[in-house]
């Protein structure tokens, strides 16, 4: 996928004491499921409730076309809430690291969790859950 349909992530992080401000964020986002635009949402992950991968923290995550990352970045700023968004390619630690985008302050990742380069699934993945 190129241009506005190269997929994207955001894993969106949160405490305790964030949880409401989480769960009203991803049902912002599991409405934005049904937008027929270029830009919708495509997938609204589980709440998590401990580290789930390289995660080490509760998160939710999130599918979404490069055509729609504006419009998630400003709902995930505006929610005070920390997140990861990154690009999905076939270079998972890339795509955590290097091609990563931090919203808030970052999360130490556990990056012994993610896959070598071209080991893991990449585009094949993209709409479905990890978690």
């Amino acid at each position: 996928m190129t241009g506005g349909d190269a997929p994207y992530h955001a894993h969106v992080y949160y405490s305790e004491a964030e949880r409401p401000a989480a769960d009203t964020l991803r049902d912002i986002f599991l409405r934005g499921t049904e937008d027929e635009s270029e830009s919708r949402i495509l997938f609204v992950g589980r709440m998590t409730e401990g580290a789930v991968g390289p995660h080490p923290i509760p998160q939710f995550e999130l599918h979404f076309p490069e055509s729609a990352l504006a419009a998630v970045t400003a709902a995930i700023e505006s929610s005070g809430l920390r997140a990861l968004v990154h690009p999905l390619t076939d270079d998972d630690l890339a795509d955590h690291t290097d091609l990563a985008c931090w919203i808030g302050e970052p999360v130490a990742l556990d990056l012994d969790a993610l896959d070598p380069p071209g080991v893991n699934q990449g585009v094949a993945r993209f709409g479905k859950s990890d978690f």
